[in-house]
């Protein structure tokens, strides 16, 4: 970056914050997160340009002005004269040390690559210079006109923010890969979490934004479907990590003895799994979705509490016996009992499955029971579980027909045993194992 001036750059800076009007000068500053805020507030305006220089440096403060700007947004004419040159001119520089990079690489492998890397060779080094590999991605600060392809190995639960106006949006995170490095990827929109799937390929392209180590994809981005990436093994376990970093993995007998809300990891069989219901919070005067199992290891067992639709939805497929991993969880106290509530980077991480089962169990009562499913308390292995069923198998299994006072006449032949086809906490076939 030595042929861009300094002094060029300091001057356009100068003219461009002189520019900017009072609420858009302090709305600039908080964004400067790099320089100390008593820094920040305390130095004249005229002095500031410096001041960023020294913090970014001097790519570093052309990259982050240019985000700013279109924060503010101060896309004007006038602004965009002052600062498009520099932009441009990074740009070039940038393209420029790339293409150094490559050519270095090429002569480290003497130039010969496998029939492999040329089918996932990044169209940039075979012509079109706005496709970039994630690695160089990575190591540009300007995203404006570039664009990658990679394989989403990971996706966030849909999360939600207050824009400028106080309106409520939504973004989510991706874990994408390439033959070259992985990548978090932030995507602004509702619209796309049903479209953007695990383990598809794309390709991202137009007015990408990057914040520190994050790529923000918005609503103005281009995503479409493309053929697969093929993807080295050690660099797609390297991007599982991206979203749900893992914490420090704890015995459940080290989780217990933790203090109120101790982020933490733990793994276990799981011995029961309750049905999906609603808990009332105070702080958001309604009720919302939950769901609770028991996990247990040599150590012992504790109650797992999944809050909300996200974390609840991580409990898809769970069956009794699973042994499973589960990252970022809280330690929650309450006088003497303890157990673990997931957050917003909960991930459970299944070891060992155990599939659809087939088990003889004994329907000792009966939770609830509706027209539509009814919950019931049934011995399986000597352990007692609760298991949801459609009501209309029930029916069917034991002979009575959906009319009058259903579980009236289920209380009367309880206990009775079954043969149960058990997947998770739902019985999908049942039959009685003996006549009724």
């Amino acid at each position: 970056m030595s042929d861009h001036s300094e002094e060029a750059w300091t001057s356009a800076l100068t003219t461009m914050l002189e520019d900017l009007e009072e609420k858009q000068y302090k709305k600039m500053l908080e964004c400067l997160d790099k320089i100390p805020r008593s820094k920040r507030y305390d130095t004249p305006k005229e002095q500031m340009p410096a001041i960023i220089i020294q913090a970014y440096g001097l790519p570093g403060s052309i990259s982050t002005i240019h985000d700013v700007m279109a924060k503010l947004p101060r896309n004007d004419p006038k602004m965009q004269n002052l600062l498009r040159p520099h932009v441009d001119k990074l740009r070039q520089e940038q393209e420029k040390d790339e293409q150094e990079k490559k050519r270095k690489r090429e002569e480290e492998e003497d130039g010969v690559l496998t029939d492999q890397r040329k089918s996932c060779q990044p169209d940039n080094e075979r012509g079109a210079p706005w496709k970039k590999s994630i690695r160089d991605l990575k190591s540009s600060t300007i995203l404006e006109r570039e664009g990658f392809v990679g394989k989403v190995v990971q996706k966030s639960g849909l999360r939600s923010y207050q824009n400028k106006d106080k309106a409520r949006k939504c973004f989510f995170y991706l874990a994408v890969v390439d033959e070259t490095a992985s990548v978090k990827v932030k995507v602004y929109g509702k619209d796309r979490y049903d479209e953007l799937k695990e383990e598809n390929s794309y390709l991202f392209s137009r007015s990408l934004i990057k914040e520190e180590d994050v790529i923000m994809v918005t609503t103005l981005s281009k995503v479409s479907q493309t053929r697969a990436v093929d993807v080295p093994e050690e660099l797609e376990m390297e991007a599982t990590r991206l979203i749900y970093p893992e914490g420090t993995v704890y015995s459940i007998e080290e989780a217990k003895i933790s203090a109120d809300k101790t982020k933490v990891s733990v793994g276990g069989t799981v011995t029961e799994i309750d049905p999906v219901g609603k808990t009332k919070v105070n702080y958001k005067r309604q009720k919302v979705k939950t769901q609770s199992f028991h996990l247990e290891d040599e150590t012992g067992s504790i109650r797992i509490v999944m809050w909300d639709e996200g974390s609840v939805g991580e409990c898809r497929g769970l069956s009794v016996g699973d042994v499973v991993k589960l990252a970022n969880m809280k330690t929650h106290k309450y006088y003497e009992d303890v157990s673990l509530n997931s957050t917003a980077s909960t991930r459970i991480i299944k070891v060992k499955g155990v599939g659809v089962q087939n088990e003889r169990i004994e329907i000792l009562g009966i939770k609830k029971a509706t027209k539509k499913e009814t919950q019931l308390e049934a011995d399986m292995k000597q352990q007692l579980h609760t298991f949801v069923v459609a009501t209309r198998l029930l029916a069917k299994t034991v002979g009575f027909k959906l009319t009058g006072d259903f579980k009236g006449s289920l209380l009367d032949k309880l206990p009775f045993s079954a043969d149960a086809e058990i997947r998770g906490n739902e019985i999908i076939k049942i039959t009685a194992a003996s006549k009724m």
